[in-house]
């Protein structure tokens, strides 16, 4: 058999192998890094046989599949350790996830963190016992069994859900065995640099009408230095939590009274404002219109959409007069109606319409989290609709737009091109030329990409934006997505320029996605720190004591009537802790006021970027920063 390995050379065997074997014969360095393989785009265990012709990649850690298999060890040594220590506690689901791994289980007394650290060392043990991880097979009936007779309800569930006929494959190592479908490395061994970081709750299978789990999250790496890199990103984001950032700064609030359902406070509404005012000024640039549609629309718009059948558990609903109605959890059907409200032609395309629309959609109580996960936001939608000999530029132009806003905010950021979803609807012709038209734009911008398969809109194929932020995280916010089926359901048209009737497609696209979970992000990427264009309050106006208030207050005026956000702060303090005060408040410019600076007409400028900048013209000073306003600058900060 012929082996076609990922730099394209090729190895050739008389007999079955495993990935493993194959991974030693290419080298015994390979094979102690190796954590699963990768036949014909499908990941492998390292212990299957590899029987016939293919293509084949040895994965290790530096791969995002080959991390996932070694996290994926790490969740069941944690399990093996928690049995051990506590062998009444239930064991549900252990996946590795992005940033580590996790381990639902049920005990009647909750885990503590004094119980994460005896766990960690448990598994340490479990480590250096070096445990052969061994598959295999049972049968359906053998396998609840199994479990039944181990007292572990929740493995029994999930067997007793799969198909009949799956196969039901086991990993044991030592005395533990799990349920699961792996992969898995060969060893404990290799998973050295571990740390639990977090206990949290979980419903059972993610039903809140399900039993409460408690969650155990964990991570691990190849290498202590990789560990110890990634705990200290995770204290930085700590610090740089947006809820916590929020709060301090008065930006935000949640209740309880509206679970899912921010609340904007005086400093937050500036800040959005100012990101909507720099949104309307770009796209009206770009040549959109800005429309507002209802957020109430009847249960037959969202049928003829196909949202009502796609997306209804997400959607809430209500009646009114008798007749069915939800609360848009998108908005495209009404940018749709307006299309419709005058005949349409081909000399009005492209028509680019802009809408910063309300938007609500059920998320589940435990997944909201403060501004990322809402239950309610303003999406900075836009729909195009156009002709087919217009996609392409429109798509550019789409990329070109998203690619200023990141670039702005100084966000490095990847693209991702996700294909047709199991849940689609259309034609496979008409997917096929929409897949196309987008991986054609991005070709000619030279723009590097990778293929997302099956992550698609039900309606189309789409470009997502993951913008990297200033600690390394990644968000998905900009997406674009080409339609050819809600303008055909909708039964949409155009008068072409042989006078006959023509379906417009249409672009959905949004740059910041979510305005709110876009703040959130901002807060965490800047620290609180924002630029000074986007800081809610740009300056502090400091007096040196009560006399020098009324020189305060001239000085504030003159700052107003320039148009730049500032306060004063007139507490009875000193200096010294209004400075203080301000730098916690992350204030961009603090202007110091006293005997000297009322004399001259001037002011001591001390600034995040500068620190103490001495004495100055108040009018020197107002011109500088309503450049840097101009320009919208982000300044690098001296002062942290």
């Amino acid at each position: 058999m012929k082996i076609t390995l990922k730099d394209g050379s090729c190895k050739e065997y008389q007999d079955p192998k495993s990935v493993y074997e194959i991974a030693l014969d290419i080298s015994e360095g390979l094979a102690r890094m190796a954590t699963a393989g990768e036949m014909d785009g499908e990941v492998v265990d390292l212990r299957t046989v590899v029987d016939h012709d293919c293509e084949l990649n040895i994965l290790t850690f530096n791969d995002e599949k080959g991390k996932g298999a070694f996290r994926h060890t790490a969740s069941h040594i944690m399990a093996q350790a928690i049995k051990r220590l506590y062998p009444e506690t239930k064991l549900a689901i252990g996946p590795s996830i992005a940033e580590g791994f996790y381990y639902d289980v049920d005990r009647e007394t909750p885990f503590t963190a004094e119980d994460l650290e005896k766990i960690e060392d448990e598994m340490k043990k479990i480590v250096k016992e070096n445990l052969e991880i061994k598959r295999y097979t049972m049968p359906r009936d053998e396998a609840i069994a199994y479990f039944q007779d181990k007292e572990e309800p929740y493995k029994v569930e999930l067997i007793e859900d799969l198909p009949e006929g799956e196969e039901i494959s086991f990993y044991s190592q030592g005395e533990f065995t799990d349920l699961c479908a792996g992969p898995h490395l060969m060893t404990t061994k290799p998973v050295k640099a571990f740390k639990l970081t977090s206990l949290a709750g979980a419903y059972w299978r993610g039903d809140e009408h399900n039993k409460m789990l408690q969650r155990i999250y964990g991570t691990a790496f190849s290498k202590k230095a990789e560990l110890d890199e990634y705990l200290a990103r995770i204290e930085e984001a700590k610090k740089r939590d947006h809820r916590k950032l929020g709060r301090e700064q008065g930006l935000f609030m949640m209740r309880e009274e509206g679970p899912g359902f921010p609340f904007f406070l005086p400093n937050g509404m500036v800040l959005k404002n100012t990101l909507l005012d720099y949104w309307r000024t770009i796209h009206r640039r770009a040549g959109y219109v800005e429309i507002s549609t209802p957020i109430i629309l009847s249960r037959k718009l969202w049928e003829t959409s196909g949202h009502w059948d796609h997306y209804k558990e997400n959607m809430y609903t209500t009646v009114i007069d008798e007749a069915d109605y939800a609360i848009k959890p998108m908005n495209c059907p009404g940018g749709i109606l307006v299309y419709q409200s005058e005949p349409r032609s081909y000399r009005d395309l492209p028509i680019r319409m802009g809408e910063l629309g309300i938007v609500h959609r059920h998320e589940k109580s435990g997944q909201l989290h403060g501004l990322m996960r809402v239950r309610c936001f303003t999406q900075d939608d836009a729909h195009i609709f156009m002709t087919p000999d217009q996609i392409k530029d429109e798509i550019k132009g789409v990329v070109q737009l998203i690619d200023e806003v990141y670039s702005l905010f100084g966000f490095k950021y990847h693209v991702e091109l996700s294909t047709r979803p199991d849940n689609s609807m259309g034609s496979d012709e008409d997917w096929e030329m929409a897949t196309d038209a987008l991986r054609s734009a991005l070709d000619d911008m030279g723009l590097p990409y990778v293929i997302n398969e099956g992550d698609g809109a039900f309606y189309g194929p789409k470009i997502d934006f993951h913008l990297e932020d200033s600690i390394g995280r990644t968000w998905q916010c900009g997406t674009i997505q080409l339609d050819f089926q809600l303008p055909l359901r909708f039964e949409l048209e155009y008068t072409g320029a042989d006078g006959e009737k023509h379906r417009p497609i249409m672009i959905h696209r949004v740059v910041f996605g979510s305005i709110e979970r876009f703040i959130g992000i901002l807060i965490e990427h800047f620290a609180g720190a924002f630029p000074t264009w986007l800081a809610p309050v740009q300056v502090k106006v400091l007096p040196i004591s009560d006399k020098y208030l009324e020189y305060g207050m001239q000085v504030l005026e003159e700052l107003r009537a320039a148009g730049i956000r500032a306060e004063i702060d007139m507490h009875a303090e000193k200096i010294g802790y209004k400075i203080r005060q301000s730098r916690l408040e992350k204030v961009p410019y603090m202007l110091i006021v006293g005997q000297k600076e009322e004399e001259d007409h001037k002011v001591s400028m001390r600034s995040r970027y500068d620190g103490d900048a001495g004495s100055m013209d108040l009018s020197a000073f107002i011109e500088q920063v309503r450049e840097e306003i101009r320009t919208k600058e982000i300044r690098k900060a001296k002062e942290e």
